[in-house]
């Protein structure tokens, strides 16, 4: 496999990237293609165990940051012959020089690059960042967390095939229970796009289990749920505020008294298993799905062990060959459905 790395993604680049690329090399045996200024890379790898050994690198002189925005975001992603980081590692995805493509760095810039550059898949008209959150019973995926503040009913059906296939592919679930994220469990509840988007998922083909509430989620009781962007990040920062809440409660509350830190000692294996499942870096990375390749896009706060779980989940989802069976269920659902809304 061959996987494209930005090394100027995170918050506290590159020392993360590189870190994280040498031991990916070691443990999986993979090239790691690491984009960024080519000579300052070498000679921090250099300082590492291992060094540069299976790992290539791609000179990018220029990046996008957080504080890139609007107009001069658009151009930094689409102009031709672009020498951002993140244009770099997508022309080579494109042009079939890696497989895949990671970053941790600006979201916005990850998905207005991927869409200049890589373009959408037939069919798809939003790129939605789809995330994989703990629930009770194992793991429920969750798109749009970020994309698009605002989306139509058909986009929403869109989404919903593409995680339905990230579920299945990734998650071995056979048919998995799409949900539409709403206020209500009734058919009734919800605002304009969730009413709308209702009767689109109930005649798509997929296993459609209807609205649902932020409670049903965590509660197991579907494997796909779909939503706009806007509410999706809501959904993704609250869930990670309130998972580190708990977390720290119980640090707090077990370290009061030495019978408590006796308790917490003996349920330190228990705790340490809880913490593990809260923690958004196990996954590592979430992929931008819907644009012709596969992007993954990491916490701009993630560490090389986030790093590295991020490239564990690429190799995943081209293991599984995700793009390829996206693009089928696309080409095989929503053809005929949008045939349908055009009579």
């Amino acid at each position: 496999m061959r996987i494209a790395l930005d090394a100027m993604g995170s918050d506290t680049n590159p020392e993360p990237e590189l870190a994280a690329a040498v031991e990916a090399v070691k443990k999986y045996g993979d090239e790691i293609i690491l984009i960024g200024p080519q000579e300052a890379l070498r000679a921090r790898l250099e300082g590492l165990p291992g060094g540069a050994q299976g790992i290539r690198l791609v000179d990018a002189t220029d990046s996008i940051t957080m504080q890139d925005k609007g107009l001069a975001l658009a151009l930094k992603a689409k102009r031709k012959g672009s020498k951002t980081s993140m244009a770099v590692a997508m022309d080579l995805v494109q042009n079939g020089q890696a497989d895949a493509f990671l970053s941790a760095g600006n979201t916005g810039g990850v998905v207005v690059t991927a869409y200049y550059r890589l373009g959408m898949l037939p069919g798809v008209e939003r790129p939605a960042v789809t995330g994989l959150f703990p629930v009770k019973g194992g793991a429920c995926v969750v798109l749009d967390i970020g994309a698009n503040p605002e989306v139509k009913p058909e986009h929403l059906l869109q989404f919903a095939i593409m995680g339905s296939v990230y579920a299945s592919a990734l998650l071995g679930i056979a048919r998995p229970r799409v949900a539409l994220l709403s206020n209500g469990e009734e058919p009734g509840k919800g605002n304009e796009l969730v009413k709308h988007t209702y009767p689109l998922l109930q005649g798509s083909g997929l296993n459609f289990v209807g609205p649902v509430e932020a409670k049903e989620i965590y509660g197991g009781e579907a494997d796909v749920v779909v939503t706009d962007g806007f509410s999706g990040n809501v959904f993704l920062k609250t869930s990670e505020a309130v998972g580190k809440m708990l977390i720290d409660i119980l640090r707090e509350e077990l370290m009061g008294s030495m019978r408590t830190k006796i308790g917490a000692l003996l349920a330190k294996p228990a705790f340490g298993r809880v913490r593990k499942i809260l923690d958004p870096s196990e996954i590592g990375a979430a992929p931008l799905l819907g644009v012709n390749g596969l992007v993954f896009k990491a916490h701009g706060r993630s560490d090389s062990r986030a790093i590295l779980n991020g490239i564990q989940t690429v190799r995943q989802a081209i293991n599984a060959d995700l793009l390829g069976k996206i693009n089928l269920a696309i080409s095989n659902q929503l053809h005929p459905q949008q045939e349908t809304l055009d009579k």
